[in-house]
């Protein structure tokens, strides 16, 4: 691999004779202020069949230049301050435009600016990943484009290769912590439990039926607010007493919570949702994605401020929701 740079700047350019010759179909551009992360996806992607053909650091994305960024877009952005998230504004128009798979890493102090910025392309958000999350975010663009592509697919085999895939990453955490014990602790922190059960949701159910049921019998209210937040009091103190990853299930329990706020007229932010959902915000932001597609999540931007978004019910999911609750009747309170 020859790599030029010009002195100075923080632009450089990746060719590979092998892999023009192989004529690989998958490019990547990777943009990181840090060297470590950028040498890992570096050497990450080409592992994975990935050819490299742009990078830098952040602040590069800003360039007028018209560049070919490749297939791929990877965008490691720690701590983005306002250069950065200008440059994510526009690296987010430029994929949905070209139809570029877009990556962007982060922390936590930062998701909320970030999400506000990627609202164009779909991307994938990754918050404080481990060298597995970002190669699980590339094998993800490899499944899609290879064929298998998830909105092809039904919802319930969407629902279980989202958990599959939330297992592989289980797995690959592992392991890269019995290769870097001092890290343990941390990493068993951020992992989350997923089951492969997925029974087929009433949501993905017949659409014309479900129609027509609306149309037959009106939407119960929504649950008081207040058994909804006992509700979810309870399955979160299942933890003091028994492993939580016994009981992973962070799509119900954004569900719930945003059942909840929808009640009370209130807004939950993106960070206070991956809270809610009990596993960490990397895995929350694919169940996110996943809900929101779906047809369960949407976004909705803040009026007062364009660089803020929230996430709330669709309609859909808060007619799901109260029927649910008002089928349970007296027995919601104990609905675990």
């Amino acid at each position: 691999m020859q790599e030029s740079e010009h002195m100075g700047q923080a632009n450089f350019v990746y060719t590979s004779a092998a892999n023009d010759a192989a004529g690989l179909p998958l490019t990547i551009s990777v943009f990181a202020d840090r060297d470590h992360v950028a040498a890992q996806v570096r050497d990450d992607a080409e592992a994975a069949g990935f050819r490299l053909v742009a990078g830098g650091k952040v602040a590069a994305l800003l360039d007028d230049e018209a560049r070919a960024l490749g297939d791929v877009v990877l965008v490691d952005c720690p701590q983005p301050d306002g250069a950065a998230l200008a440059a994510l504004t526009r690296i987010d128009l430029r994929a949905a435009h070209t139809g570029a798979h877009l990556i962007v890493s982060t922390n936590v102090a930062g998701l909320e600016d970030v999400f506000g910025c990627l609202d164009q392309s779909g991307p994938q958000i990754l918050v404080e990943p481990t060298r597995a999350d970002r190669v699980i975010a590339l094998g993800r663009v490899l499944g899609q484009v290879s064929g298998a592509r998830l909105r092809e697919l039904s919802e319930e085999d969407r629902l279980v290769l989202l958990r599959l895939t939330e297992q592989v990453g289980q797995i690959a955490q592992r392991l890269e912590r019995l290769e870097a014990p001092l890290r343990a602790v941390e990493a068993q922190d951020r992992e989350g439990a997923f089951r492969f059960e997925s029974p087929r949701p009433a949501f993905a159910q017949n659409e014309a039926e479900a129609s027509d049921r609306l149309v037959r019998a009106a939407r119960p209210p929504l649950p008081d607010p207040r058994l909804v937040r006992r509700i979810i009091r309870q399955r979160q103190m299942r933890a003091r007493f028994f492993d939580g990853d016994l009981f992973g299930d962070p799509a119900w329990d954004m569900l719930l919570d945003l059942t909840a706020a929808r009640a009370e007229h209130t807004r939950v932010s993106v960070t206070s949702l991956c809270i809610a959902s009990g596993v960490p915000p990397t895995t929350a932001l694919r169940w996110i994605g996943q809900l929101t597609d779906a047809g369960l999540f949407q976004r909705v931007e803040d009026d007062s401020d364009r660089r803020r978004a929230f996430i709330t019910l669709t309609d859909k999911a808060a007619d799901c929701m109260a029927r649910y609750f008002a089928e349970l009747g007296t027995n919601a309170a104990r609905a675990l």
